[in-house]
C-alpha cells in the first residue's frame, strides 16, 4: 500500500514562497495528515552538513513522536557535472554524496533516495555521458544495499528524463535497489502517452511526485511584419486537479 508524503521543498522559500524550517516543516506534515515526508536534502532542510549524530537523532525523534513513519530523502546530484575538467574527480564527488545520504536515511529511519542523473554536457558525447551516469548509479547502489537503502532515479534531468531511456538506464544499472522514482510531469511535457508509459515503468517504480501544470503560450512581436512569432509555452505551476496532466491515467496505469 502506498503512502503520501509531503514534498519538503515546496516550504524551502526556493521559489519566493513562505518558507519553514526542517522542524516548522515536520509539523506542518503532521498537521496536514500526511503519513510521511520527503525531506530536501540540502540547505535549508536535511544537508548533510548542518545534521550530525545528535541532530538526527532529534529530528527521527521530532517525526515519530508526530506519526510521520515513512520518508524519502531528496537527493540533488548531477552526475555529469564539471566534464570540462577531467582532473577532478567529478563522478566519485558525487557518489560520495550519494552514500553520505543514503547513510542519512537510515539514521532518519528512511529506506529511499531519491536521485537524478545529470544534466547533458557539451563536453562529451551523450552515449559516454550515459554510460558514466550508470557507472555512478551502479556504484552508489551497491553501497546503499548494504545500509538498506533503495536509489529511485527521477526522470528530472536531460539524460533519462525520456520514459524509454530511464528504463534502458535501469536495465544497464542492473542493480536490484536502484529503482525509478518515475513522475508523470516529464512524459505529459514531452507528449507521450502516459498510459504506455506508466505500464513500461511500473514494474521499476517505487516512488513518485506529483505537481500539476498549465502551460501559458508565450509570443514574441515582430514590428517588420506588424504580427507575432509564437514562442515555447511557459510551464506554471497550479494547485494539483487544476493543471493538464492526466493523473487519473496515470496512477490507474502504475496500478
Amino acid at each position: 500500500m502506498s503512502t503520501l508524503l509531503l514534498h519538503s521543498v515546496s516550504y524551502a522559500g526556493f521559489w519566493g514562497q513562505p518558507a519553514l524550517t526542517m522542524e516548522q516543516f515536520v509539523d506542518k506534515a503532521a498537521e496536514l495528515g500526511f503519513g510521511g515526508v520527503m525531506l530536501a536534502a540540502k540547505r535549508p532542510h536535511a544537508s548533510v552538513l548542518d545534521l550530525n549524530k545528535a541532530a538526527r537523532t532529534r529530528l527521527r525523534t521530532r517525526l515519530e513522536k508526530r506519526g510521520l513513519k515513512d520518508l524519502c530523502l531528496a537527493g540533488y546530484c548531477n552526475l555529469t557535472a564539471d566534464l570540462e575538467h577531467g582532473d577532478v574527480p567529478t563522478l566519485e564527488i558525487q557518489t560520495a554524496y550519494l552514500i553520505s545520504l543514503a547513510q542519512l536515511a537510515v539514521d532518519l529511519g528512511g529506506s529511499v533516495v531519491r536521485v537524478f542523473t545529470g544534466y547533458e554536457n557539451a563536453a562529451h558525447d551523450y552515449t559516454k555521458q550515459m554510460r558514466m551516469v550508470a557507472r555512478g548509479l551502479k556504484e552508489a547502489s551497491k553501497r546503499a544495499a548494504d545500509l538498506g537503502v533503495t536509489l529511485a532515479v527521477q526522470n528530472h534531468h536531460d539524460l533519462g528524463c525520456g520514459y524509454e531511456s530511464l528504463h534502458d538506464l535501469l536495465r544497464q544499472v542492473d542493480e536490484p535497489n536502484c529503482r525509478a522514482g518515475f513522475d508523470a510531469w516529464a512524459p505529459a511535457l514531452h507528449g507521450a502517452d502516459l498510459t504506455q508509459a506508466a505500464v513500461l515503468m511500473a514494474p521499476l517504480t517505487v516512488h513518485t511526485t506529483v505537481a500539476d501544470y498549465v502551460k501559458r503560450p508565450r509570443y514574441r512581436y515582430e514590428p517588420g511584419l506588424v504580427n507575432y512569432r509564437e514562442e515555447m509555452p511557459m510551464v506554471q505551476a497550479v494547485p494539483m486537479g487544476e493543471g493538464f496532466i492526466a493523473y487519473g491515467l496515470f496512477f490507474a496505469a502504475l496500478r
